[in-house]
């Protein structure tokens, strides 16, 4: 049975403009592409009028490319909301805490989530944990994720590539099923 029939809803987390400035997030960003196969993706939900949740991070921390008064907090132009389509903002990294996230999906029957956004593993990774841990069904789009080098706690710098790998790893088969673009949309 195709995903369209089973109450899913497609999650976009974090897709925000504060983002374009690498250095500041860890250099190094991988799936350039990432924003074009969320826009794919959100193209054909929208095709399908199936539920559609963007989330926003809006930082406690003023200086923050991603808080409200910054122009980074906006969601990028390819998947820039539009009528109709829910908006959620978190301060934190699940979009389940502090947020009416889990009510809104339950009122509308969603028991199936696409996850797609920034990045990899922080916020889409913390709210693919609690969604797995709340008995959504997960589905984790792999090259419609991203995210950054980081510097580990020894000071060894980890490529962003890696960290993405080690990211999806975690999460394939215990709070999530990680697929690419192109499964999905033969699954919609």
């Amino acid at each position: 049975m195709k995903l369209r029939n089973q109450n899913a809803a497609l999650l976009l987390i974090d897709v925000q403009k504060g983002f374009n400035e690498e250095d500041i997030w860890g250099g190094n960003r991988n799936n350039k592409d990432a924003e074009l196969k969320m826009a794919q993706i959100l193209e054909q939900w929208r095709s399908l009028e199936l539920p559609v949740f963007h989330i926003v991070h809006s930082s406690v921390h003023p200086d923050s490319r991603l808080h409200v008064s910054h122009p980074g907090f906006k969601i990028k132009d390819e998947v820039k909301p539009i009528n109709g389509e829910t908006v959620i903002t978190k301060n934190v990294n699940s979009a389940f805490i502090g947020t009416d996230l889990q009510q809104q999906l339950d009122n509308l029957g969603i028991n199936k989530l696409v996850i797609v956004g920034l990045t990899t593993n922080h916020c889409v990774s913390t709210t693919t944990r609690m969604a797995g841990n709340l008995g959504y069904e997960v589905y984790l789009i792999a090259d419609a994720t991203a995210t950054f080098d980081r510097i580990g706690i020894n000071g060894e710098k980890f490529d962003s590539e890696l960290v993405h790998q080690i990211s999806l790893a975690s999460l394939h088969n215990e709070f999530a099923q990680v697929i690419d673009t192109k499964t999905l949309l033969e699954w919609v």
